[in-house]
Formats: C-alpha cells, sequence, structure tokens
C-alpha cells in the first residue's frame, strides 16, 4: 500500500479513470445475465477487494474506520450505491458513449448543488459551461428518442447526481475517512441485485466478467482515484477523469463494434468542452484566492 501511496497523485488518478473506462465494454460482454444479476456479481467482488484494501490500512482497526465515518459515511454509501445502480442499468440500456458523456456533467451538477446547498455563487462562464451541457446532452438524449434508449439516458444522470451529493456530504464533514462508504455503497447495490434479480446463478464465464467488473474495473478505479485525489487538486482530478469519457467508447467501439450515432459525439464533445470551461473557473478562483491571502 505504501507503494501505491508513494506514486504521484496525478498518475494514480489517470490509472484510476483508465481502470473505469472498462466498465462499459465489461456489461457489454455480458450474454445471458440480467442487469440485476451483474449489479450482484460486480458489487460483490468490489466488496472483497475493498475489504482487503481497508483490511490493509487499518489491520486491527478495520471496524473502528466504520464506527469513525459514521452517519455520514452509511449516508454516502446509500447514495454512492444508487450509482452504481444506474452506472449498470444505463450501459445495459444505452451506449457506453452517451453514459460516459453524461457521466461527465457531475462537474454542472456540482456547481448547481453549490449554488443552493452551500451559497456558492455561480460565475458567467459558470452558467455559460452549464447552458452549453445541456444543449449538448439534448442533441444526445434526443438521438435516442426513437431507439427506446432514453430509460437508460436517464439512469445515467443518477451517476453524476449521487456523485454531486457525495462530494457535497465530504465537503460538510472533511475530516471524515469516506473510503469505508464504499464499503457500504457495495454491500446496499449487492443486495439490491440479489433480491430484484431473483435468482443469481450464471455462467462461469459471467461470474469471470463480474469478477473483473468488481475487483479491478471498479474496485482499483475507485482505490486509486481516492488515494490519488488526496494530493490532487479537485481541477486536475476533474480533467484527468475525462479518459474515462474518451476512452469508454473506444473500448466498446474496438471490441463489440459499438457505433453511437455521430450526434451523440457531437452532443459529447460539447459536454466535454462545457465541463473544461467549469474547470477553467474553478483554477481562476482558486489563482484568486491565493492571490489575496
Amino acid at each position: 500500500m505504501k507503494l501505491i501511496s508513494n506514486l504521484p497523485g496525478p498518475l494514480l488518478v489517470f490509472l484510476g479513470a483508465f481502470s473505469l473506462s472498462f466498465g462499459g465494454l465489461i456489461v457489454k460482454l455480458f450474454e445471458g445475465a440480467n442487469l440485476w444479476q451483474i449489479l450482484f456479481w460486480r458489487s460483490l467482488f468490489f466488496i472483497l477487494v475493498v475489504s482487503i484494501f481497508l483490511i490493509f490500512t487499518y489491520k486491527k482497526k478495520f471496524f473502528v474506520s466504520f464506527k469513525k465515518s459514521g452517519f455520514p459515511g452509511f449516508l454516502g454509501g446509500i447514495i454512492l450505491s444508487s450509482g452504481f445502480c444506474g452506472y449498470v442499468f444505463a450501459m445495459y440500456n444505452t451506449t457506453v458513449a452517451n453514459t460516459n458523456f453524461i457521466i461527465q456533467t457531475q462537474t454542472i451538477f456540482l456547481a448547481i448543488f453549490g449554488y443552493f446547498f452551500l451559497k456558492e455563487k455561480i460565475s458567467n462562464i459558470t452558467l455559460a459551461s452549464i447552458i452549453l451541457a445541456i444543449f449538448g446532452i439534448i442533441l444526445m438524449v434526443g438521438s435516442d428518442l426513437s431507439s427506446g434508449q432514453i430509460s437508460g439516458n436517464i439512469a445515467a444522470f443518477v451517476m453524476p447526481i449521487s456523485f454531486s451529493v457525495l462530494i457535497l456530504i465530504i465537503r460538510k464533514y472533511p475530516k471524515i475517512d469516506m473510503v469505508p462508504l464504499q464499503l457500504y455503497a457495495g454491500i446496499i447495490a449487492m443486495v439490491i441485485g440479489y433480491v430484484i434479480a431473483g435468482k443469481i446463478i450464471i455462467s462461469l464465464y459471467e461470474i469471470f466478467l463480474g469478477f473483473l467488473a468488481g475487483f479491478f474495473q471498479l474496485g482499483f478505479g475507485f482505490i486509486l482515484i481516492t488515494i490519488g485525489a488526496r494530493n490532487t487538486s479537485s481541477a486536475t482530478v476533474g480533467i484527468i477523469m475525462l479518459v474515462e469519457a474518451v476512452l469508454g467508447p473506444l473500448w466498446a467501439w474496438l471490441v463489440v463494434n459499438e457505433q453511437p450515432p455521430l450526434i451523440v459525439f457531437v452532443g459529447g464533445s460539447i459536454v466535454l468542452f462545457a465541463v473544461f470551461l467549469q474547470f477553467i473557473t474553478i483554477n481562476k478562483n482558486k489563482i484568486s484566492k491565493k492571490i489575496s491571502d
């Protein structure tokens, strides 16, 4: 664990985003399993890798870490689990490109939620980025109205919204270690998958895919980003996370030949540009604050 912690923060965030980018491809590779069975097995192996990480990190204080996270950690786990469910549902019912581009709107939601709940002002650049993002999303979602993928597009918004709410909780309680909440999220998502799926028996091939998705893609992705973000500015983290939006559709295109309409990439590019504008605002505000201090 010390070896990982000693690596540069931005590199860890990049490796985490690179790992997460395979999520859509793995979901598309499932053949007979329904989305709730996928959620169950993915969450089960995610629980395994997070448990191993927490045991190595806290050792005998493993259970103490959950006590310290308290109610904020438990609430954060519930919120994150809804994002896990929305992600699998979206990948199962719409394109990888749509889901990945929509997820990047988390920065826009952070600005909106910050305005209403933290009384943070919205600059002209932020307002422009919000309008651009909405326009880009309309182009993307509108292209799929006739193809029956609208439910997947709507579900994709659960991830950025849940992530934004989670960040608000972290900012409200900055001294609480939020890694344990990932275990809460995994357990809750696994239970939801088990209850709705009815039966969880799937082929060994698909169990292996669940292992890849939960242990490596999601588990390593979240752990690396969590560690790397400690020494990396939030704006830098956000920019690096765009790697997921770019690579996700690429893997789906190369392996399963999923080719969304051109309008999806046009709308997605507008969303990414809007997010980039928001990052410029964040950096500008931080520089201004340092100068004033």
